[in-house]
């Protein structure tokens, strides 16, 4: 890319049960790329087999917004497929992939792609823990410290799925097929050069977590037992 000449962004959202959310996370994400942004962009929304109103709210925002994409599964598949999904569907020459439920700040992605812009393939954005339930940072220190001695890449706390990847990222993540993919550990095994931002931790104000403890506890198990070899 020249300077000067802008790029095309693509931004994947997976939503599950987000009827009261999307509408707001589509307008402040929509808010910081008209507004900070100088780059051709795309939208794709995933909706992973929502029980709610979630998938016809997607069609109304597709339908007065010609840069929106979406993809609908016929049932809930989970995160792991609606991230693999919504990469495969990407076209632009780099991708961000981010929740919807406003806890990954839109107002970051400027940061993001100014870091891109700079050289970099992966930019992951990494939060604080201010505001979350001392039990949930208590079992999320617990299960880095276990991941990190088990397995043989390093995982940083704080780091989730929020990130920017160059399409070279993109289609080394794409070709991996693995049956039970652990997004955590492959984007952290992947390589290629990485730049970390932080960000102050974001409470979620409308709706409910779709983490349940329990839901965290069998991710958490399934990607030591899927992602290394020891056991």
């Amino acid at each position: 890319m020249t300077e000067g000449e802008s790029m095309k962004i693509s931004v994947v959202i997976p939503f599950y049960n987000e009827e009261r959310m999307i509408e707001k996370m589509y307008s402040e994400l929509v808010h910081v790329l008209n507004q900070q942004t100088k780059e051709e962009f795309e939208i794709i929304l995933i909706d992973d087999g929502s029980k709610d109103k979630t998938f016809e709210k997607i069609l109304e925002i597709a339908k007065n917004d010609e840069r929106v994409r979406y993809l609908s599964f016929s049932r809930n598949f989970g995160k792991e497929a609606g991230t693999i999904a919504g990469l495969e569907y990407a076209t632009g020459e780099a991708v961000i992939l981010m929740d919807g439920d406003l806890q990954h700040p839109p107002a970051m992605l400027p940061q993001m792609i100014e870091a891109y812009e700079q050289g970099y393939d992966v930019v992951s954005a990494r939060r604080t823990r201010t505001g979350e339930k001392p039990h949930r940072t208590f079992l999320a220190k617990h299960f880095y410290k276990l991941a990190n001695k088990m397995m043989d890449i390093e995982l940083m706390d704080g780091v989730s799925e929020f990130r920017l990847f160059s399409r070279k990222v993109v289609n080394a993540i794409i070709s991996m097929q693995e049956y039970n993919r652990f997004s955590k550990g492959i984007f952290a095994w992947i390589g290629f050069n990485e730049k970390v931002i932080e960000y102050e931790n974001q409470v979620r104000t409308v709706g409910e977590t779709k983490y349940s403890l329990k839901f965290s506890l069998n991710y958490a198990i399934q990607g030591i037992l899927s992602f290394n070899d020891k056991p």
